[in-house]
């Protein structure tokens, strides 16, 4: 039997693609990487995910596994050979399970994230992984990035946030561990294998998340900062003051938020320019009034210390939600704007201030007029450090010319600073040779024999992290 027929009798003729448009799976995200699959196929259960891992282990065809297709690295669209599967899993749509004494919520790795967050809503839980994307990415590709987000200062990464994975594996067997137990000591945790290996591993179909109470109110504020310096010292003193309730400290630079105005007019920003505008947000389980207080207390003490220059708290849900679209308009302003060199850096929350000063400076020096787009998760230490051309250049000349040299640049220094040049997007495509290059020889030994151990063939995302 023939691989696509085998795969059609697996999932049905109706679901193994190989004719039409197939952009929607082979063009990725950023739109920087177009492949070409043998066949896009999308099974309907995770009995057919396995068995469609087997007829193309049997085939000896490499499998590469694609959830909402919002990898930002390049990490999960076929290469242009004509001679990978596309394993798309946005027909595993099903809520299994919410489970609201344990806290726990069990979802299939095609449920869009939104959903699930919709979910545990209506039974007044939250399932506090929150990122930009939430509209379209799902639950498999959120696990299988280590997905970050807006809410890391509170609840941690996706990988703090799982407590039990089902997985097929490499030889086409199922892996049943949707656990919602919180301490299950029985040998070495396969779950912290699977998450953020970005589909080398074995393909993830569903998850036990852990969920939370759902606020009595959530409180959002502007404020206005004079330098990097004064963000965090703002930061400090959020955490002082608001502790376990800050669950939210965004940073914007000026120039991030100047592309927003010139592409999205309409959105209202409430507070003059300034160097640096942070976002943050408080929530609590002690009602409005009481979170108010305390952001407001907190903000007048920055004021006060001479820390912020000014601030805006949201009145109501419908302001809070145009402070949100400001910050996450920042990359779509961005692309409006033109080709762009990203980055996505982690680094001490300490060392960001000295870092962004004397790393803008070399950038300037070295590509004048270059434009810094800096935003991102400050309260996690996670930047958004990204370098436009400059006003009036050609975004893709610029990127074509320079983007090996930006990137040297900017990697050295976060490596100086004790910094991680991938935080939440992955390595897929796009970082694998830097990650060849800098991790260091023993760590890259090892996954390697990871890899050949759960996937000897190789066929799991060939060409992405290793």
């Amino acid at each position: 039997m023939t691989l696509l027929a085998a795969l059609r009798q697996a999932v049905g003729a109706a679901q193994v693609l190989t004719e039409g448009d197939l952009s929607a799976y082979e063009l990725d995200w950023r739109r920087r990487w177009r492949g070409r699959a043998l066949a896009v196929v999308r099974p309907g259960s995770t009995a057919e995910v396995a068995a469609v891992v087997r007829a193309c282990a049997a085939h000896d065809t490499p499998i590469v596994a694609q959830g909402g297709n919002t990898s930002l690295v390049g990490g999960g669209v076929p290469d242009g050979s004509g001679t990978q599967v596309l394993l798309s899993l946005q027909r595993l749509q099903r809520v299994r399970a919410i489970d609201a004494a344990n806290l726990t919520l069990t979802a299939e790795a095609g449920c869009v994230l939104q959903s699930l967050q919709d979910a545990a809503r209506a039974q007044g839980l939250l399932l506090p992984l929150s990122l930009a994307a939430e509209g379209s990415c799902t639950l498999g590709g959120n696990l299988a990035t280590n997905a970050g987000g807006t809410q890391v200062l509170r609840w941690g990464n996706a990988r703090e946030l799982c407590l039990g994975l089902e997985v097929v594996t490499a030889q086409g067997e199922v892996w049943s561990g949707l656990t919602g137990l919180r301490k299950d000591n029985t040998g070495y945790d396969l779950r912290d294998l699977y998450i953020g290996s970005e589909g080398t591993l074995g393909l993830i179909t569903a998850a036990t998340m852990k969920l939370a109470p759902l606020p009595a109110a959530t409180i959002t504020a502007l404020a206005a900062c004079a330098s990097l310096a004064d963000a965090v010292t703002l930061l400090g003193l959020a955490r002082a003051r608001l502790g376990d309730g800050l669950t939210g400290f965004e940073v914007m630079g000026r120039c991030a938020l100047d592309l927003v105005a010139r592409h999205f007019a309409a959105l209202p920003q409430p507070l003059p320019q300034a160097p640096w505008t942070v976002l943050l947000e408080c929530s609590s389980s002690e009602g409005e009034a009481h979170a108010r207080a305390r952001v407001e207390a907190m903000l007048a003490a920055g004021l006060e210390s001479g820390g912020v220059a000014d601030a805006v708290v949201a009145a109501s849900l419908a302001q809070s939600q145009a402070l949100w679209r400001l910050r996450e308009s920042i990359p779509l302003a961005q692309a409006a704007e033109g080709l762009n060199i990203k980055h996505d850096i982690a680094l001490p929350v300490s060392a960001i201030p000295d870092f962004c000063t004397a790393t803008d400076a070399a950038l300037q020096r070295r590509f004048p007029g270059v434009r810094l787009v800096n935003f991102g998760h400050l309260g996690d230490g996670n930047l958004h450090y990204n370098v436009q051309a400059p006003a009036g250049a050609d975004g893709a000349r610029f990127l074509a010319e320079h983007e090996a040299a930006v990137n040297k640049l900017v990697f050295d220094a976060v490596a100086a600073a004790g910094g991680s040049f991938s935080a939440e997007h992955g390595i897929g495509a796009l970082k694998r040779d830097e990650l060849a290059a800098r991790k260091s020889p023993v760590a890259l030994q090892l996954m390697r024999a990871i890899k050949a151990a759960l996937d000897p063939q190789g066929l799991f995302n060939p060409g992405r992290v290793l």
